[in-house]
């Protein structure tokens, strides 16, 4: 009597098919979705951490403005007196900023308003775009 495996037969050739062309290109389509997907989710992912950033770092200067204010007795005529002491500021104990504190995370300049629209003075941020008004990224972010 012979091996019972022996007597097994290979899989007739439409058993032994293999995936058709629609069917790899599904699974192309899905695997570029996904990667697309995950792609938008960590570069996205920096933009909203620049946006967050600039957030904040409107918020320290308006600080870094008020400090001016409180040791001079005046508000800065432009934001590179915090930098660099003006002629007319008696009680100026800064630097107050640096230079590079006066960009957005974007490199645009953060623009200083006196007198602001909502109070003695804005500082504005024009977002990624450095454009005014905008949604998400693009917003205009103001100290008040």
């Amino acid at each position: 009597m012979r091996n019972p495996r022996s007597m097994t037969r290979s899989p007739s050739p439409a058993r032994q098919r293999g995936m058709s062309l629609i069917e790899i290109i599904i699974v192309i389509v899905l695997i570029g979705a996904v990667l697309a997907f995950v792609g938008n989710r960590v570069l996205g992912g920096k933009d909203r951490g620049d946006y967050n950033l600039a957030k904040g770092q409107i918020q320290t200067l308006a600080g870094k403005v008020d400090s001016f204010q409180m040791d001079t007795g005046r508000l800065p005529g432009s934001l590179e007196e915090l930098v660099k002491q003006p002629a007319d500021a008696n009680g100026w104990l800064g630097p107050y900023a640096k230079d590079a504190e006066l960009k957005d995370p974007w490199g645009h300049p953060i623009e200083y308003r006196q007198p602001g629209e909502s109070g003695p003075y804005d500082l504005v941020s024009y977002g990624k775009d450095g454009k005014a008004g905008g949604s998400s990224v693009d917003a205009d972010i103001k100290n008040n």
